[in-house]
């Protein structure tokens, strides 16, 4: 048996460093595209994500604005995230209303038999590649609604979804400051009409950064919370300014566990000649380069696993959507090792004390969700809701048509919007 040696990612930790042109801060912007006349009529939407901020963070960590913002419009007391809760599948979810099984990334790290290759969160030249990324997301619905998009990181916007990236977007360069990213959305909204995006995408990764290296109770993750809160003050600021009717959906794409940093889990041994594996600190995917070791491999797995299940795909929990059947770009692994919660996988000596990616039902994955602007009834509250929830809601206030079958469904958004939305 041959060990496996493998980088350690912890999911969305590499959202930050690796996976980014390097020293790329300068705009793309796509020529040509004006909006059509009717949809220059359209109210904006600001799309904000808060990478890893948990549903209870805003309260514990008493974030003023975002507190006072969310009891103007709507807010729910969870979210429930997709399931792996890590976040290239969550925030591509949130972006086409499909579970990650449908769209295709199903995890932060996985192999595609079909392709022969590998997709990794930081591997650059496979986050911009289009042919992983399923689905419709919501920037390319708008532009090929004639709606200018932009985009100050998000996942899949660096890759042309069927040809079509938005009209302004970054390469992710987390060293580009939250001025320098307000600034881009100021100078956005004051475009000529013509040329003025109405769906802004917005991300910042300060609270996972924190929760990851520190723990998700941590002074330093209050103080990543106040970060956030502060800029969402200054946004909403800029922006009220402008006198525009703009619409605020703030998300963020899971929540965060304390983790058990006294029993870490090693690695299996696996026989990387039978076997090709993608390591994730939650969940390890085995893809299978000898289908007849799989029976034999998925046995003796099972009998030793110790602070993890062994899964075959077809025994995942049905409620994951993460079964054989629900796979339509067979990326999910023929055996799934999947980590109890506190605990994580390691192969180093180096344990983070904060992790995501455990059963998207663990109180602790929970993600946040608030909005408001005129479209929202003030006050409103709804009981917790599944993620892919959240792309049928923007693309209503963009007064677009949804062009493929989602996930999602808009129904219970009709009693959080006010009578003329």
């Amino acid at each position: 048996m041959r060990r496996i040696f493998i980088v350690l990612v912890f999911g969305s930790l590499c959202l930050s460093g690796i996976a980014q042109a390097p020293a790329d801060t300068v705009q793309v912007v796509t020529p040509g595209r004006t909006n059509d006349p009717a949809q220059e009529q359209k109210p904006y939407v600001i799309m904000i994500s808060a990478d890893g901020f948990r549903h209870d963070l805003a309260e514990k960590c008493h974030a003023t604005t975002l507190l006072m913002l969310a009891s103007t419009g709507v807010r729910t007391p969870a979210m429930k995230p997709s399931y792996p809760s890590v976040t290239f599948p969550n925030h591509y979810t949130l972006a086409t209303g499909l579970y990650p099984s449908h769209h295709g990334l199903v995890d932060n790290t996985f192999y595609d038999t079909e392709l022969g290759e590998g997709y990794t969160i930081g591997k650059q030249k496979a986050v911009t590649d289009p042919r992983f990324y399923g689905g419709i997301p919501i920037w390319v619905l708008a532009e090929q609604q004639k709606m200018l998009s932009a985009s100050f990181f998000w996942v899949g916007t660096e890759a042309p979804v069927d040809g079509v990236s938005p009209t302004y977007w970054y390469h992710f360069n987390n060293k580009i400051s939250l001025d320098t990213r307000l600034k881009a959305v100021h100078d956005w909204l004051t475009l000529p009409e013509e040329q003025r995006p109405h769906l802004i995408l917005f991300y910042v990764s300060d609270v996972d950064h924190a929760e990851h290296f520190f723990g998700p109770d941590s002074r330093e993750t209050e103080e990543a919370v106040h970060t956030v809160d502060g800029c969402i003050a200054r946004l909403v600021r800029m922006v009220d300014s402008l006198k525009l009717p703009v619409n605020y959906v703030f998300v963020s794409d899971h929540g965060m566990a304390a983790v058990d940093t006294l029993h870490p889990i090693m690695p299996p041994e696996i026989d990387t000649a039978k076997f090709r594996i993608a390591f994730g600190g939650t969940m390890i995917h085995l893809y299978a380069k000898d289908r007849q070791a799989v029976a034999s491999t998925y046995e003796a797995l099972k009998r030793s696993a110790d602070g993890y299940d062994v899964y075959l795909p077809d025994q995942t929990p049905a409620r994951w959507h993460y079964t054989s059947t629900d796979d339509s770009y067979h990326r999910i692994g023929d055996i799934l090792l999947v980590a109890h919660h506190p605990r994580i996988f390691v192969n180093s000596s180096r344990i983070l004390k904060g992790e995501h990616g455990y059963d998207n039902a663990l109180p602790d994955m929970g993600a946040t969700f608030y909005a408001w602007g005129p479209a929202f009834r003030p006050g409103a509250k709804l009981p917790e809701f599944e993620n892919v929830n959240v792309y049928p809601l923007v693309a209503h206030l963009l007064g677009l048509t949804i062009s493929q079958p989602v996930d999602g469904s808009f129904k219970m958004w009709k009693a959080a919007l006010t009578e003329n939305h």
